[in-house]
Protein backbone atom coordinates (compact mmCIF):
# COMPACT_ATOMS: atom_id res chain seq x y z
CA UNK A 1 0.00 0.00 0.00
CA UNK A 2 1.49 3.29 -0.97
CA UNK A 3 2.68 5.59 2.06
CA UNK A 4 1.93 9.24 0.96
CA UNK A 5 3.42 10.47 4.20
CA UNK A 6 6.68 9.44 3.16
CA UNK A 7 5.90 10.75 -0.26
CA UNK A 8 5.87 14.35 1.35
CA UNK A 9 8.42 13.84 4.01
CA UNK A 10 11.10 12.92 1.65
CA UNK A 11 9.70 15.22 -1.19
CA UNK A 12 9.59 18.11 1.25
CA UNK A 13 13.26 17.27 2.66
CA UNK A 14 14.88 16.85 -0.56
CA UNK A 15 13.99 19.57 -2.73
CA UNK A 16 14.76 21.74 0.52
CA UNK A 17 18.35 20.69 0.63
CA UNK A 18 18.42 21.02 -3.15
CA UNK A 19 17.59 24.70 -2.51
CA UNK A 20 19.39 25.49 1.18
CA UNK A 21 22.92 25.86 -1.07
CA UNK A 22 21.59 28.58 -2.75
CA UNK A 23 18.87 30.53 -1.10
CA UNK A 24 19.19 33.88 -1.46
CA UNK A 25 21.30 34.04 -4.81
CA UNK A 26 19.29 35.62 -7.96
CA UNK A 27 18.51 34.05 -10.48
CA UNK A 28 20.69 35.20 -13.12
CA UNK A 29 23.19 34.39 -10.97
CA UNK A 30 22.11 31.07 -10.48
CA UNK A 31 22.06 30.74 -14.22
CA UNK A 32 25.68 30.83 -14.31
CA UNK A 33 26.25 27.22 -12.51
CA UNK A 34 22.52 25.74 -11.98
CA UNK A 35 22.01 23.64 -9.87
CA UNK A 36 21.75 20.01 -11.39
CA UNK A 37 22.61 17.89 -8.34
CA UNK A 38 22.88 18.01 -4.89
CA UNK A 39 25.57 20.22 -3.51
CA UNK A 40 26.60 22.02 -0.30
CA UNK A 41 28.43 24.83 1.93
CA UNK A 42 26.96 27.24 -0.05
CA UNK A 43 24.86 30.24 1.70
CA UNK A 44 24.45 28.83 5.00
CA UNK A 45 27.67 26.66 4.72
CA UNK A 46 26.18 23.45 5.45
CA UNK A 47 27.04 20.31 4.74
CA UNK A 48 25.36 18.18 1.10
CA UNK A 49 21.96 16.76 1.80
CA UNK A 50 20.99 19.39 5.01
CA UNK A 51 17.63 20.97 5.13
CA UNK A 52 16.38 24.30 6.61
CA UNK A 53 13.38 25.10 8.94
CA UNK A 54 10.76 24.38 5.85
CA UNK A 55 11.22 20.98 6.62
CA UNK A 56 12.11 20.85 10.41
CA UNK A 57 9.03 22.65 10.64
CA UNK A 58 7.23 20.03 8.71
CA UNK A 59 8.70 17.40 10.62
CA UNK A 60 7.53 19.15 13.96
CA UNK A 61 4.14 19.03 12.40
CA UNK A 62 4.32 15.08 11.19
CA UNK A 63 5.99 14.48 14.39
CA UNK A 64 3.16 15.92 16.58
CA UNK A 65 0.35 14.22 14.29
CA UNK A 66 1.73 10.92 15.29
CA UNK A 67 -0.06 11.36 18.42
CA UNK A 68 -3.59 12.91 17.16
CA UNK A 69 -4.63 16.33 16.30
CA UNK A 70 -3.35 18.82 19.04
CA UNK A 71 -3.08 22.22 18.01
CA UNK A 72 -1.06 22.82 21.67
CA UNK A 73 1.18 19.72 20.92
CA UNK A 74 1.95 20.97 17.41
CA UNK A 75 2.86 24.51 19.04
CA UNK A 76 5.07 23.07 22.10
CA UNK A 77 6.77 20.93 19.31
CA UNK A 78 7.36 24.28 17.30
CA UNK A 79 8.67 25.87 20.51
CA UNK A 80 11.46 22.87 20.83
CA UNK A 81 12.41 23.91 17.20
CA UNK A 82 13.36 26.82 18.15
CA UNK A 83 14.55 26.48 21.67
CA UNK A 84 15.97 23.13 21.51
CA UNK A 85 16.72 22.92 17.97
CA UNK A 86 14.37 19.92 17.87
CA UNK A 87 14.01 18.47 14.38
CA UNK A 88 17.23 19.96 12.86
CA UNK A 89 19.37 18.41 11.03
CA UNK A 90 22.37 18.79 13.11
CA UNK A 91 21.06 20.01 16.43
CA UNK A 92 21.36 23.55 15.34
CA UNK A 93 18.75 26.10 13.98
CA UNK A 94 20.42 27.89 10.77
CA UNK A 95 17.07 29.61 9.19
CA UNK A 96 14.49 31.20 11.14
CA UNK A 97 11.87 33.78 9.23
CA UNK A 98 10.87 36.69 11.68
CA UNK A 99 6.69 36.44 10.94
CA UNK A 100 7.75 32.64 12.86
CA UNK A 101 10.03 33.74 15.07
CA UNK A 102 7.81 36.10 17.00
CA UNK A 103 4.98 33.45 16.52
CA UNK A 104 6.97 31.17 18.39
CA UNK A 105 7.62 34.25 20.75
CA UNK A 106 4.17 34.95 21.18
CA UNK A 107 3.66 31.18 21.99
CA UNK A 108 5.89 31.23 24.89
CA UNK A 109 4.29 34.10 26.87
CA UNK A 110 1.42 31.79 26.73
CA UNK A 111 -0.99 32.95 23.67
CA UNK A 112 -3.27 30.24 22.31
CA UNK A 113 -2.11 28.36 19.06
CA UNK A 114 -4.90 29.56 16.94
CA UNK A 115 -4.01 33.81 17.92
CA UNK A 116 -0.04 33.38 18.03
CA UNK A 117 0.38 34.31 14.44
CA UNK A 118 0.82 37.76 13.49
CA UNK A 119 -1.96 39.47 10.96
CA UNK A 120 -0.45 42.33 9.49
CA UNK A 121 -0.60 42.05 5.40
CA UNK A 122 3.51 41.99 5.80
CA UNK A 123 2.89 39.24 7.88
CA UNK A 124 2.41 37.02 4.60
CA UNK A 125 5.33 34.98 3.69
CA UNK A 126 5.60 31.58 3.34
CA UNK A 127 5.85 30.22 6.39
CA UNK A 128 3.23 28.12 7.35
CA UNK A 129 2.57 27.13 3.31
CA UNK A 130 6.19 25.43 3.62
CA UNK A 131 5.28 23.09 6.57
CA UNK A 132 1.45 22.01 6.26
CA UNK A 133 1.45 19.06 3.80
CA UNK A 134 1.57 16.76 6.53
CA UNK A 135 -2.15 17.52 7.18
CA UNK A 136 -2.91 15.83 3.67
CA UNK A 137 -3.52 12.46 5.75
CA UNK A 138 -5.79 13.77 8.73
CA UNK A 139 -7.87 15.80 6.40
CA UNK A 140 -8.20 13.48 3.34
CA UNK A 141 -11.57 12.41 3.75
CA UNK A 142 -13.22 15.43 5.33
CA UNK A 143 -15.65 17.71 4.23
CA UNK A 144 -14.21 21.12 2.97
CA UNK A 145 -15.50 22.63 5.94
CA UNK A 146 -13.87 20.13 8.05
CA UNK A 147 -10.52 20.64 6.12
CA UNK A 148 -10.68 24.77 6.25
CA UNK A 149 -11.16 24.35 10.31
CA UNK A 150 -7.76 22.54 10.33
CA UNK A 151 -5.79 24.14 8.20
CA UNK A 152 -6.19 27.49 9.17
CA UNK A 153 -5.86 26.72 12.69
CA UNK A 154 -2.58 24.99 12.15
CA UNK A 155 -1.67 27.74 9.40
CA UNK A 156 -2.40 30.28 12.09
CA UNK A 157 0.03 29.10 14.62
CA UNK A 158 2.75 31.08 12.66
CA UNK A 159 0.54 32.69 10.10
CA UNK A 160 -3.02 33.97 10.93
CA UNK A 161 -3.68 36.53 7.92
CA UNK A 162 -6.32 35.61 5.78
CA UNK A 163 -4.21 35.33 2.75
CA UNK A 164 -1.64 32.67 4.35
CA UNK A 165 -4.90 30.64 5.52
CA UNK A 166 -5.70 30.60 1.95
CA UNK A 167 -2.29 29.63 0.68
CA UNK A 168 -2.26 26.44 2.65
CA UNK A 169 -6.19 25.84 1.85
CA UNK A 170 -5.40 26.35 -1.63
CA UNK A 171 -2.23 24.56 -1.85
CA UNK A 172 -3.85 21.33 0.15
CA UNK A 173 -6.72 21.35 -1.93
CA UNK A 174 -4.74 21.35 -5.43
CA UNK A 175 -2.17 18.56 -3.36
CA UNK A 176 -5.75 16.14 -2.50
CA UNK A 177 -6.22 16.36 -6.69
CA UNK A 178 -2.74 15.28 -7.36
CA UNK A 179 -3.33 11.86 -5.99
CA UNK A 180 -6.70 11.34 -8.51
CA UNK A 181 -5.54 13.91 -11.53
CA UNK A 182 -2.31 14.87 -13.74
CA UNK A 183 -0.78 18.45 -12.45
CA UNK A 184 -2.66 20.64 -14.82
CA UNK A 185 -6.12 18.28 -14.42
CA UNK A 186 -5.60 19.44 -10.63
CA UNK A 187 -5.39 23.12 -10.92
CA UNK A 188 -8.42 22.95 -13.64
CA UNK A 189 -10.15 21.09 -10.77
CA UNK A 190 -9.29 23.63 -8.08
CA UNK A 191 -10.39 26.34 -10.43
CA UNK A 192 -13.71 24.87 -10.70
CA UNK A 193 -13.75 24.10 -7.35
CA UNK A 194 -13.01 26.63 -5.23
CA UNK A 195 -15.93 29.18 -5.70
CA UNK A 196 -18.32 27.42 -4.59
CA UNK A 197 -15.92 25.92 -1.55
CA UNK A 198 -15.93 29.31 -0.33
CA UNK A 199 -18.82 30.81 -0.47
CA UNK A 200 -19.47 31.14 3.10
CA UNK A 201 -15.96 32.13 3.72
CA UNK A 202 -15.96 35.98 2.54
CA UNK A 203 -12.63 36.49 4.39
CA UNK A 204 -11.23 34.36 2.23
CA UNK A 205 -12.86 35.49 -0.63
CA UNK A 206 -11.77 38.81 -0.16
CA UNK A 207 -8.33 37.24 -0.91
CA UNK A 208 -8.92 35.54 -3.84
CA UNK A 209 -7.75 38.67 -5.86
CA UNK A 210 -4.35 38.04 -4.73
CA UNK A 211 -4.10 34.60 -6.34
CA UNK A 212 -5.42 35.85 -9.30
CA UNK A 213 -2.99 34.42 -11.87
CA UNK A 214 -3.98 30.68 -10.61
CA UNK A 215 -7.37 31.50 -12.00
CA UNK A 216 -8.55 34.25 -13.94
CA UNK A 217 -5.10 35.84 -15.10
CA UNK A 218 -4.48 36.63 -18.43
CA UNK A 219 -3.05 34.57 -21.09
CA UNK A 220 0.47 35.12 -22.41
CA UNK A 221 -1.43 34.49 -26.07
CA UNK A 222 -3.76 37.38 -24.81
CA UNK A 223 -0.87 39.56 -23.11
CA UNK A 224 1.16 39.57 -26.43
CA UNK A 225 -2.15 40.52 -28.41
CA UNK A 226 -2.65 43.92 -26.16
CA UNK A 227 0.72 44.76 -26.66
CA UNK A 228 0.40 44.54 -30.27
CA UNK A 229 -2.98 46.09 -30.60
CA UNK A 230 -3.36 48.58 -28.39
CA UNK A 231 0.43 49.81 -26.98
CA UNK A 232 -1.01 52.50 -25.61
CA UNK A 233 -3.44 50.61 -22.85
CA UNK A 234 -0.60 47.99 -22.49
CA UNK A 235 2.04 50.97 -20.75
CA UNK A 236 -1.00 52.06 -18.61
CA UNK A 237 -1.41 48.30 -17.05
CA UNK A 238 0.39 47.85 -13.76
CA UNK A 239 1.20 44.41 -13.82
CA UNK A 240 1.61 43.54 -10.94
CA UNK A 241 -1.54 44.88 -9.38
CA UNK A 242 -3.75 43.90 -12.15
CA UNK A 243 -4.26 40.67 -14.40
CA UNK A 244 -0.96 39.36 -15.20
CA UNK A 245 -0.46 36.09 -17.42
CA UNK A 246 -2.27 33.06 -15.92
CA UNK A 247 0.48 30.91 -14.66
CA UNK A 248 -0.26 27.83 -16.94
CA UNK A 249 1.11 30.01 -20.28
CA UNK A 250 3.48 32.10 -18.77
CA UNK A 251 7.71 31.75 -19.05
CA UNK A 252 9.82 31.59 -16.30
CA UNK A 253 10.12 35.32 -16.38
CA UNK A 254 6.89 36.06 -15.31
CA UNK A 255 7.29 33.56 -12.49
CA UNK A 256 8.22 35.58 -8.99
CA UNK A 257 10.45 32.85 -6.20
CA UNK A 258 10.72 35.36 -3.21
CA UNK A 259 9.47 34.47 0.50
CA UNK A 260 5.20 36.26 -0.23
CA UNK A 261 3.26 33.10 0.18
CA UNK A 262 1.21 34.04 -3.14
CA UNK A 263 5.01 33.62 -5.51
CA UNK A 264 5.45 30.17 -3.78
CA UNK A 265 2.53 28.48 -4.40
CA UNK A 266 2.11 30.30 -8.12
CA UNK A 267 6.06 29.31 -8.43
CA UNK A 268 5.58 25.65 -7.01
CA UNK A 269 2.21 24.97 -9.19
CA UNK A 270 4.25 26.43 -12.05
CA UNK A 271 7.13 24.08 -11.66
CA UNK A 272 5.06 20.70 -11.52
CA UNK A 273 2.56 21.83 -14.40
CA UNK A 274 6.12 22.44 -16.62
CA UNK A 275 7.57 19.26 -15.93
CA UNK A 276 7.61 15.69 -15.81
CA UNK A 277 9.37 14.20 -13.39
CA UNK A 278 9.84 14.57 -9.73
CA UNK A 279 13.78 15.80 -10.56
CA UNK A 280 12.59 18.01 -13.52
CA UNK A 281 9.79 19.34 -11.09
CA UNK A 282 12.44 20.61 -8.17
CA UNK A 283 14.98 21.49 -10.12
CA UNK A 284 13.47 23.41 -12.40
CA UNK A 285 12.33 25.19 -8.60
CA UNK A 286 15.87 25.90 -6.90
CA UNK A 287 17.06 27.64 -10.13
CA UNK A 288 14.13 29.85 -9.71
CA UNK A 289 16.71 31.49 -7.50
CA UNK A 290 15.87 33.47 -4.16
CA UNK A 291 13.97 31.25 -1.64
CA UNK A 292 15.07 28.72 -3.16
CA UNK A 293 14.83 26.13 -0.66
CA UNK A 294 11.09 26.60 0.42
CA UNK A 295 10.65 26.90 -3.77
CA UNK A 296 12.10 23.64 -3.50
CA UNK A 297 10.11 22.00 -0.69
CA UNK A 298 6.79 22.80 -1.69
CA UNK A 299 7.50 21.54 -5.11
CA UNK A 300 9.25 18.29 -4.01
CA UNK A 301 6.64 17.57 -1.76
CA UNK A 302 3.55 18.10 -4.38
CA UNK A 303 5.82 16.32 -7.07
CA UNK A 304 6.81 12.82 -4.98
CA UNK A 305 2.72 13.57 -4.04
CA UNK A 306 2.02 12.99 -8.09
CA UNK A 307 5.27 10.58 -9.25
CA UNK A 308 5.59 8.88 -5.65
CA UNK A 309 8.81 8.52 -3.48
CA UNK A 310 10.60 5.71 -5.87
CA UNK A 311 10.76 8.29 -8.10
CA UNK A 312 12.77 10.68 -6.01
CA UNK A 313 16.60 10.01 -7.35
CA UNK A 314 18.02 7.63 -4.86
CA UNK A 315 21.25 9.29 -4.82
CA UNK A 316 19.46 12.45 -3.38
CA UNK A 317 17.45 10.50 -0.58
CA UNK A 318 20.54 8.94 0.62
CA UNK A 319 22.43 11.98 0.91
CA UNK A 320 19.59 13.68 3.14
CA UNK A 321 20.74 14.63 6.83
CA UNK A 322 18.53 12.13 9.41
CA UNK A 323 17.38 9.72 6.46
CA UNK A 324 17.01 6.90 9.16
CA UNK A 325 14.86 9.82 11.35
CA UNK A 326 12.84 10.94 8.49
CA UNK A 327 11.59 7.21 7.30
CA UNK A 328 11.10 6.16 11.11
CA UNK A 329 8.31 9.45 11.37
CA UNK A 330 6.55 8.35 7.61
CA UNK A 331 5.77 5.39 8.85
CA UNK A 332 4.56 5.79 12.09
CA UNK A 333 2.59 9.00 10.34
CA UNK A 334 1.12 6.57 7.87
CA UNK A 335 0.37 4.34 10.98
CA UNK A 336 -1.77 6.85 12.12
CA UNK A 337 -3.36 8.04 8.94
CA UNK A 338 -2.91 5.36 6.17
CA UNK A 339 -6.91 4.99 5.66
CA UNK A 340 -6.33 7.55 2.80
CA UNK A 341 -6.97 4.74 -0.41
Amino acid sequence: MRNICKDILFGVAVGDALGVPVEFLTRQNIAKNPVTDMIGYGTHRQPKGTWSDDSSLTFCLADSLCNGYDLNDIASNFVKWMDEAYWTPYGEVFDLGNTTRNAIRNLKKGCKPTLAGETGDYSNGNGSLMRILPILPLVIHLSFDERYQIISDVSSITHRHPRSVLGCILLIEYALNLLREDPLSSLNTLISDININLHDYPELKREMTYFRRLFDGMTSLEYHELKISDPIAFQKIDFVEASMPSIVNVSVDWIRSGGYVVDTLEASIWCLINSKSYQEAVLLAVNLGEDTDTSGAVTGGLAALYYGFDTIPEKWVNQIARKADIQELSERLNKNYRDYN
